[in-house]
Parts: C-alpha cells; sequence; structure tokens
C-alpha cells in the first residue's frame, strides 16, 4: 500500500503541476493498520492520510464552527484568492485571479479553485471527493502496479475508497485528504464526524497523533512487547457487543503513557488484559473517558499539537453517560458480557 500511494504521489504532482487544484502531498497512513493492530485482520482497510495545500493564487484559512462538539472541533476551509501581480508567478504566464480581465482568465488560464472544488467561499468534501475518483481512475493506468493488480472503485462521498486485486489478493484502501493545521499534527480532514455532516464541514482529525504516539511506543517498548497484541485480542473480543475499538484504543493509549512499558511483555500479557478490563469498569462507574489527544499533557515531545488544544480540557468519551440513563445501563450490559 505504501508503495502504491508513492507512485500514486509522484503522478499527482505531474498531472497537477499546471493546474490550480489543491497541491497533494506525501501520504501519511493512519488508523489501524498503520498503527500496527487491527480487530478484522481478514478485512482491513488501509487508511492514509493526504495532506493538501493551497495552488498558486490561493490560500486556505481554518475557520472554527462555533457551535463546539463535544468530541472534537468541526471547521471550515475558506479558500480565498491572493494577488499575484508582483511576484514570480507573472513569469510563469500566471494571470492574477483578483485584478486580470474575467474574460482574459477564461480564455488563457484554467479556473481558480472556487470555481471547481468549493461550494461559495468554502473547500466541499463532496466536490473534493469525486476529484479524487476522477485522478485515481485517470492515473492508475499508468501505473506498474496496473500490469498486474485490478482497480475497483468503491462508493464513498466523503474519501476516495478503493480494492486493487490480484488473483485471490485484495487489498481495501481509503484516501482521506486534509488540511494540516500550522505546523502541529492535527489535521482538518474529509472523514466524517457521524452521518449528515455538512459537505463543507472538516472535523478535526487526530490519527496522525495517534500513529505518531503509536511509532514512539515502538521504539521505547521491549522487544517482546505485546501491547499491540493486547489491543487487537481486547477489541476482537468485544465486537459486536457495543463498545467500540476508539473506545479501546483509547483506554489502551492511556495505560501505554502513564504506565511501565517494561510490564507489557509476554509474560505480562493475562494481568495486561486484566487492567485494560478495569479500566473499562472504571470508566464506565466515573462516566468519564478522557479523549487522549486533547488537554493531554504528558504527551511524547515529537507530537505536536496546536496550543488551544494542547491546553484544552479533555473531552469526555463516555459524555452521553452522564444524562442517559438508559445508554448508561446498556453499557454496563455490554461490560458484563466482555
Amino acid at each position: 500500500v505504501k508503495d502504491l500511494m508513492a507512485s500514486y504521489t509522484v503522478f499527482f504532482g505531474d498531472v497537477l503541476s499546471n493546474s490550480f487544484y489543491p497541491v497533494l502531498h506525501q501520504a501519511i497512513g493512519v488508523g489501524s493498520a498503520f498503527e500496527g493492530w487491527s480487530p478484522r485482520e481478514q478485512d482491513c482497510v488501509y487508511r492514509v492520510l493526504i495532506p493538501m495545500t493551497p495552488p498558486r493564487g490561493h490560500t486556505f484559512h481554518l475557520e472554527l464552527d462555533t457551535a463546539g462538539q463535544r468530541h472534537g472541533r468541526d471547521f471550515r476551509v475558506r479558500v480565498q484568492l491572493e494577488c499575484t501581480c508582483t511576484r514570480e508567478q507573472q513569469e510563469e504566464n500566471m494571470l492574477c485571479f483578483l485584478h486580470q480581465p474575467q474574460e482574459e482568465l477564461r480564455s488563457k488560464q484554467g479556473p481558480s479553485l472556487l470555481d471547481t472544488l468549493c461550494t461559495g467561499a468554502y473547500l466541499d468534501v463532496h466536490k473534493t471527493a469525486r476529484w479524487f475518483y476522477q485522478l485515481v481512475r485517470a492515473i492508475w493506468p499508468a501505473l506498474p502496479h496496473a500490469h498486474n493488480w485490478h482497480l475497483v472503485l468503491l462508493p464513498s462521498r466523503r474519501s476516495c475508497q478503493f480494492k486493487v486485486i490480484k488473483g485471490t489478493e485484495s487489498f481495501r484502501i481509503e484516501l482521506l485528504f486534509g488540511v494540516r493545521q500550522g505546523v502541529s499534527d492535527l489535521f482538518v480532514s474529509s472523514q466524517p464526524r457521524g452521518a449528515g455532516t455538512p459537505s463543507t464541514t472538516w472535523p478535526e482529525s487526530y490519527a496522525v497523533a495517534e500513529v505518531k504516539f503509536f511509532e514512539y511506543i515502538a521504539r521505547q517498548a521491549p522487544a517482546d512487547s505485546l501491547h499491540l497484541k493486547c489491543l487487537q485480542f481486547f477489541t476482537r473480543l468485544q465486537l459486536g457487543i457495543g463498545f467500540s475499538t476508539y473506545t479501546i484504543k483509547t483506554i489502551v493509549m492511556h495505560l501505554l503513557n502513564t504506565g511501565a512499558l517494561s510490564q507489557w511483555r509476554s509474560r505480562h500479557f493475562l494481568r495486561r488484559l486484566m487492567d485494560i478490563n478495569r479500566s473499562l469498569y472504571l470508566s464506565l462507574v466515573q462516566k468519564r473517558l478522557n479523549h487522549f489527544i486533547v488537554g493531554n499533557q504528558r504527551l511524547p515531545e515529537e507530537i505536536c499539537l496546536p496550543p488551544d488544544v494542547q491546553t484544552a480540557e479533555p473531552p469526555n468519551l463516555f459524555h452521553h453517560l452522564l444524562t442517559d440513563v438508559r445508554a448508561r445501563s446498556q453499557a454496563v450490559g455490554e461490560f458484563l458480557d466482555v
């Protein structure tokens, strides 16, 4: 998958070099497959996030949705044109979108990003996803992988999903796209917050910061550490019961970040499973499970967060248990099943 995405990145650069579509950068593997575990190995989805930066003559501005979210923030990506009259782009025969006549722009230059992938002044996820599908389909025949693999595009409105198949072997890949927040490890991404997410809404994504945390743990942990096996085992154990894999992953990340990594060796396997179980129980009793990234003052130094995220009050992933007695009773029942 990494090799395929590296090839796509090269061709993305070639195809888009003289356009006014977003500039696409090297894909970043995110999610359980790239963190080293997966509850469903047999039908694993390889998710990659492709960072986007504005094309020439454009700028991106992230606008926070002031309505606020309990489990994360939502943004909109405002696209603005900037004057290029005095810049080096003049030497590249680029006309200024702000100060050149519209007739001349239409006849001599491709449309601006505002006219292709935006709704109003905001970058549109659905339009961007359709554009990605067109790119993936058009570039595929030129890739060396096309000689041995068959491409099958899959439906999605907020990402680009496809399979590559060779005989009985297949990989399912999901391309997410996003805009980095400054120089941090947080992005606003196309991954939906839930059903009905508006097309101009870009939820804050912690996926890159989380995969960097697992990379840090892999470097620090003993060679025989079974922390990933513990996570995989426990999430697979409760599949179909009700607790999300993200809930279990959050608990394991907290345990890894606060305890001695030497205690995750193979001989400690059962005790660590009991720790996960106990942490889940205490979180249910307290009706509180803190988000791992937001407001965490104990993250490794190499994980870079915006100051307002680093000092924020951690969202409570079990907030619904505080007010919904039925949900609390159901969660306790699911814990007993586990």
